[in-house]
C-alpha cells in the first residue's frame, strides 16, 4: 500500500510538472493567435477604410515637364507619393519619372540636446 501511495505520488509529479506547463503553453498560443487574427482583420479593415488622394500618374498622362512640376507644387503631396503601395514601395515607372527624380530632398533636422 506505502509502494502504491509513493508510485502514485510520483506519476502525479510528473504529470504536474510536464503536462501543467504544456496546458498552459497552449492557451498562450491559442490566445495569441486568436489576438493576431484580430489584428490582422483591423488592418485590413482599416486599409479598406483609408482615403487615399487619386492624383494619377502624370507621366502616363502625357503631361509636359513643366505642368507635371507646377502640378505636384499645387497638391499636397506628388503623384509618386501617392502610387506608392501599402508598405512603402514605388513602382518601377516611378523610379524613372522627372518628377520624382527632381523632387527636393528633405534636409535632416538635428535637434540639439542641451
Amino acid at each position: 500500500m506505502d509502494t502504491l501511495s509513493s508510485i502514485l505520488a510520483v506519476l502525479f509529479g510528473v504529470v504536474l510538472r510536464l503536462l501543467v506547463p504544456i496546458a498552459v503553453t497552449a492557451l498562450v498560443v491559442y490566445g495569441l493567435h486568436k489576438l493576431d487574427a484580430r489584428w490582422q482583420e483591423e488592418a485590413r479593415n482599416e486599409m479598406k477604410t483609408l482615403v487615399v488622394d487619386e492624383m494619377p500618374c502624370l507621366k502616363m498622362q502625357g503631361i509636359s515637364t513643366e505642368q507635371m512640376k507646377l502640378r505636384a507644387s499645387l497638391s499636397a503631396q506628388p503623384c509618386w507619393q501617392v502610387q506608392r503601395s501599402h508598405n512603402g514601395r514605388l513602382s518601377e515607372a516611378c523610379l524613372s519619372c522627372e518628377v520624382f527624380l527632381d523632387a527636393p530632398v528633405p534636409a535632416p533636422v538635428t535637434h540639439a540636446h542641451v
